[in-house]
């Protein structure tokens, strides 16, 4: 009998704690589906960014650090620096990535600096409440944006895959989703061509992630995958942004 699938080697045989519905558990089974057919899970290091992304120790068997709240991608960088036959990956939220830690992620992209970022965008800070991110929607509420965020006052939605596009550094930036089993694919090769761009030595490389919080959206699994095919992908598109 052929085998078609697997749970990926480096994934804890231990009960899922995230929300019913969210798409974090299925972005970390790809990445570590991908550390394994690519045999890194054991020359790799994961930087964890604060908020759900923090969870992760509890499921993924691999050397790890958590940082404080945006600093994933600067501690990433000393790692790298301290240890360049490491493979280095960080895991952070839209929060954490592109508000509280938005200068060191800029600035390890400019640099060029060899790691990966995994970044998972669900339009809120998910673990703290479901308060606005600089990805959140236009017009949706949230906890800070009890009638909808209003451009004049919050400012707009922030699109990091094409912030970073227009940086010199970086090598591969990719916007893809788990919302299906087409674009679980697509975004199992994302994740393949990052990782390999740092193999490579190529510098900089991110793969975000247009992800649900069905919980902090108050719908259900299935309408926040709704919600998320009709409205987020209408603002932040799929597609590769990068590759050099």
């Amino acid at each position: 009998m052929k085998k078609i699938y697997a749970r990926p080697k480096g994934l804890y045989r231990n009960i899922n704690g995230y929300c019913p519905g969210c798409l974090h558990s299925a972005a970390g089974k790809i990445i570590m589906s991908v550390l394994e057919e690519m045999d890194l899970l054991d020359r790799t290091a994961m930087v964890d960014g604060v908020g759900c992304c923090a969870n992760n120790d509890n499921y993924m068997d691999l050397d790890a650090i958590g940082t404080p709240h945006g600093r994933a991608c600067a501690t990433a960088s000393a790692i790298k620096r301290c240890s360049p036959e490491t493979i280095v990956i960080t895991y952070q939220g839209d929060g954490d990535l592109a508000s509280i830690g938005l200068a060191e992620t800029m600035l390890a992209a400019n640099r060029g600096d060899n790691i990966t970022v995994f970044f998972i965008n669900n339009a809120n800070y998910g673990m703290t409440g479901g308060q606005m991110a600089p990805t959140t929607l236009l017009d949706m509420k949230t906890t800070t944006t009890p009638f909808g965020r209003n451009p004049k006052e919050h400012g707009y939605p922030m699109d990091m895959c094409k912030i970073l596009s227009a940086l010199r550094g970086p090598s591969y930036i990719a916007r893809v989703t788990c919302i299906d089993v087409p674009n679980v694919r697509k975004a199992r090769q994302a994740v393949k061509d990052a990782l390999q761009h740092q193999v490579d030595g190529k510098g900089f490389s991110m793969v975000e992630f247009v992800s649900n919080c069905p919980t902090n959206w108050g719908l259900t699994p299935l309408e926040s995958l709704r919600f998320a095919k009709e409205r987020m992908l209408a603002e932040y598109p799929l597609g590769v942004y990068r590759n050099l």
